[in-house]
């Protein structure tokens, strides 16, 4: 379920980031809330926060947990941050990028650390009841790649300027490293439903996860395993991407991923910003 999420939001290329003008919103700072839902039923509620009120850095968090039914059977939660820094030509370059997965009362954290220059600088893994150690990797697994949420911060950086979706990032995750590629489907009219708070243009493109190199399965799993799964039925995973407030960061609105079990459903249901609140229902 936390990659569907996590993955619904993501990437451009670092190339073609540094390239864009940068986007200096009149909002500041951005709050969102979403449920996911599978068959008609309430599954996941999830958070996200976007903050550029500090000159010079810029900061995303992210998280999501289990509800109801599912809640109850598969306890988990999880949460995902990164902080680091805004340059005036357009570039976000990650200081510190942290995920902190929980599963009943197991506890995984991982910390990524980043030096200005774009550098990898190292990977620590924090368990519950063992101590912090510092994670061998190899240097070809993390050289010129980003976190997922700087990625995400970059693609939404550059629907807000008016570009395309379009577009294509490496990514190191602890074990692997991938491509994530982006295709711009079209802008589209949204409406506000029960389930959403938002109604106007939204910019609506797709998602794909190409395997490079690391610990990767023979057999497609996890994410992959989905993908492939929507790839079959015609449709992979989309996002819908939306500037919800003038001058501010586009934010995701609205997230589908089919599966052979079932399509799946993520829905912006309230956002606050400024003196601006929005909420689902009629």
């Amino acid at each position: 379920m936390v990659c569907i999420i996590s993955l619904s939001i993501l990437i451009i290329s670092p190339s073609f980031a540094q390239e864009q003008k940068s986007v200096i919103p009149s909002y500041h700072y951005q709050e969102a809330s979403y449920d996911v839902y599978a068959g008609g039923i309430n599954v996941v509620r999830a958070n996200m926060k976007l903050d550029f009120r500090d000159k010079g850095r810029y900061s995303i968090f992210f998280n999501a947990q289990t509800k109801g039914f599912l809640g109850a059977l598969v306890p988990w939660s999880g949460s995902f941050e990164t902080r680091g820094w805004a340059f005036m030509d357009g570039r976000r370059v990650p200081e510190i990028h942290q995920s902190i997965a929980m599963w009943r009362d197991e506890k995984e954290t991982k910390t990524y650390d980043y030096g200005k220059d774009g550098s990898f600088k190292g990977l620590s893994e924090l368990y519950t009841g063992k101590k912090l150690r510092q994670v061998k990797y190899d240097k070809e697994l993390v050289k010129d790649t980003i976190d997922a949420l700087t990625a995400t911060i970059l693609i939404m950086e550059k629907v807000s300027d008016g570009g395309k979706c379009e577009g294509e990032s490496e990514v190191f995750d602890g074990r692997r490293r991938y491509k994530l590629i982006f295709h711009h489907k079209g802008f589209v009219m949204l409406k506000k439903t029960r389930y959403n708070a938002y109604k106007g243009v939204a910019a609506e493109c797709t998602v794909e996860v190409e395997p490079i190199a690391g610990a990767w399965h023979k057999k497609p799993r996890g994410w992959l395993s989905i993908q492939e799964q929507g790839r079959k039925r015609g449709m992979m995973p989309t996002v819908w991407l939306a500037q919800v407030v003038e001058n501010a960061v586009v934010v995701p609105v609205r997230v589908r991923v089919k599966t052979a079990y079932g399509t799946l459903f993520m829905h912006m249901t309230s956002y606050k910003s400024g003196d601006i609140v929005l909420k689902a229902g009629k």
